[in-house]
């Protein structure tokens, strides 16, 4: 299988951009219409997934499902827990099953968090194979084949998944990988496919990666080699179609074409690097992390010092092009981070961020947060 051309870098291929529109048109389907079930289809994506398919001539009925409910005309809406087994009842009929009912907050407690995602991933699987479901649909993230300094780039869509398990939510993502490796075996006849997109970015979307440039500083960690790819959400949205409509299938990334160098992002944003040894870049996210003060454990910042880039390849041979390239959605998220501030993925605000960010500001977002320590370990003491 074949890659885009490996001197894609930044995204420009020479021809004419595409128009960044969430219109695209629904993908070439000769198989019969397909009744589509979207959990968490009051989400940010998954809104976006069900719409699409309602507008898909390829679709004759979509299920929507998810705890609250949401705004997508011409969906059918049943308002109930993902975790309840009494999801297999309202499966009755489905053909295809695109699982996005995730809770991805920060400030979730991690706990918590995890049984939402891993027993909602779990009990949708097992009720699709129930009800006679042909297919399941999941979304991970390309996190999970972790940011390590001799990653190739970019990296097939075949190659091991060596993300770390720490109380994160890639623990979470990496155990959903493991379900759907088992499921197909523990249910003949149930196909899974997993997308795996790069960092997401889109309106609504709030990341610890997506923080990182609500600080003053961009942090570079010495020795490392950033290598920064994006993914929007319509354009995620647009291959989860694909998927459902069975057109992909296994394993599949998803990305804008291409990557932009440190470098690149520097210039484009216009924020400055700070440059800091790894041991104190490391050291101070741990601490601020074990203090509680921030929502991400030490080992995500490897997200921003080394390469997790993916090739797509899967999808662009099925006919799959993102509408948006890394230049465009790097622009829309500064002007969706305008006007905030987050040192170490921790956002602030009113008084806060006034003072964090002037010592934050001259040093570094990740830095500037020791007064926020010393704050805390007051505390302790009282």
């Amino acid at each position: 299988m074949s890659s885009p051309p490996s001197d894609v870098r930044s995204g420009q291929t020479g021809e004419e951009d595409v128009p960044a529109t969430a219109g695209s048109p629904s993908p070439a389907y000769g198989g019969k219409p397909l009744t589509v079930a979207v959990t968490g289809a009051a989400g940010v994506l998954g809104e976006r997934v069900a719409a699409r398919l309602v507008a898909s001539p390829s679709v004759r009925r979509v299920l929507a499902l998810d705890d609250r409910r949401g705004d997508v005309p011409g969906a059918q809406w049943r308002v109930l827990d993902v975790r309840d087994p009494a999801v297999a009842e309202r499966l009755a009929g489905v053909d295809v099953v695109v699982h996005l009912a995730m809770d991805l907050g920060m400030e979730t407690d991690p706990r918590a968090r995890s049984a939402y995602n891993v027993r909602g991933a779990q009990t949708v699987l097992t009720a699709a194979a129930a009800a006679g479901v042909g297919r399941v649909v999941l979304c991970t993230s390309a996190m999970v084949y972790g940011a390590l300094p001799d990653n190739e780039v970019p990296l097939a869509e075949d190659a091991e998944l060596r993300a770390t398990e720490e109380a994160s939510l890639v623990g979470d993502l990496l155990e959903i990988e493991r379900l759907a490796h088992r499921a197909p075996r523990a249910h003949p006849g149930l196909q899974v496919t997993v997308l795996r997109p790069a960092v997401v970015v889109g309106p609504g979307v709030d990341t610890v990666l997506t923080r990182h440039f609500e600080a003053p500083r961009l942090l570079v960690v010495a020795g490392s080699r950033p290598c920064w790819q994006f993914c929007h959400v319509d354009d995620l949205a647009a291959a989860l179609e694909y998927a459902a409509l069975g057109l992909v299938e296994g394993e599949l990334t998803v990305g804008c074409d291409g990557w932009l160098e440190q470098e690149d992002v520097e210039a484009l944003s216009g924020i400055r690097r700070m440059e800091l040894p790894a041991a104190l870049a490391l050291g101070t996210a741990a601490r601020l992390h074990r203090l509680g003060l921030t929502p991400a454990p030490a080992g995500d910042l490897a997200y921003t010092m080394y390469p997790w880039v993916v090739s797509g390849s899967r999808l662009h041979e099925a006919g799959w092009r993102p509408a948006y390239s890394n230049e465009q959605v790097l622009g829309e998220l500064l002007e969706q981070v305008s006007g905030k501030h987050a040192v170490a993925g921790r956002r602030l605000g009113g008084k806060e961020a006034a003072t964090s960010l002037g010592a934050a500001g001259a040093t570094v977002a990740l830095v500037g947060t020791a007064a926020l320590v010393r704050r805390a370990r007051r505390r302790r003491r009282i």
